[in-house]
């Protein structure tokens, strides 16, 4: 009795099979296809246009949350209004970015962000989802991260100016962008400006820097800078 073989064909660049391993011969292409036509007939795999990009998962990582957007996606909820493109694939108008976090989740329960990814973006789409327990963890996470930068200690820059008596009251009223007034410290010495004697002064400003969620620290401006020292 002969033996029937499948011979599996390399699939078509972006076609569905491509990174499974390979793709269908014409005879099991066209069964799939069959099963597909049949009443009841439901693949387990599903489709999403997230934004333009596309994302192939199971329906089984789609229902992890009974209560989630995308649960009642694969349900046919009537009561949500969703449509599908030409390739048959889901069309939901959100940030393709931020999805991969939200899907990696529903297929392995563990939150991965990457370094150029905000938390508050996940956490928009995880709400926007109805994942509670994914919202439950980008809010940890927020919060300890937030709680991180409240607790390093906040640094000073100092900057000493050399002005005239004249020119104090003018430095002192207009100074801004975070530069607060210290200390002032005549020099003991004055010169004879026109018919006026003018005495001069040192100045102390200060300002803190702050350290952003990036490691990154707010750089003092250019005013207050003249005769740092």
């Amino acid at each position: 009795m002969a033996e029937n073989h499948c011979e599996l064909l390399p699939p078509a660049p972006g076609c569905f099979g491509a990174g499974l391993g390979g793709g269908l011969c014409p005879r099991c292409s066209a069964g799939l296809g069959a099963l597909a036509q049949r009443p009841g007939g439901v693949s387990k795999w599903v489709r999403l246009n997230v934004g333009g990009t596309y994302f192939l998962t199971t329906r089984q990582t789609l229902c992890r949350d009974p209560k989630s957007f995308l649960y009642r996606l694969c349900q046919a909820d009537p009561d949500l209004d969703s449509d599908k493109d030409e390739t048959g694939a889901y069309l939901i108008d959100r940030d393709p970015t931020y999805f991969g976090p939200v899907l990696n989740y529903l297929r392995h329960g563990k939150l991965v962000i990457n370094k150029d990814l905000a938390e508050e973006g996940v956490l928009e789409e995880a709400e926007f989802y109805n994942i509670t327990s994914l919202i439950k963890l980008v809010k940890d996470k927020i919060r300890e991260r937030d709680s991180k930068t409240s607790q390093v200690p906040v640094k000073h820059v100092y900057r000493v100016l050399q002005c005239q008596e004249e020119e104090l009251t003018q430095m002192v009223s207009t100074m801004s962008d975070g530069w607060k007034f210290e200390q002032l410290v005549s020099i003991g010495s004055s010169y004879n400006y026109g018919s006026e004697d003018q005495a001069e002064f040192l100045c102390v400003v200060s300002k803190e820097l702050h350290n952003s969620p990036y490691g990154m620290t707010s750089e003092p401006s250019e005013k207050a800078k003249v005769g740092d020292c």
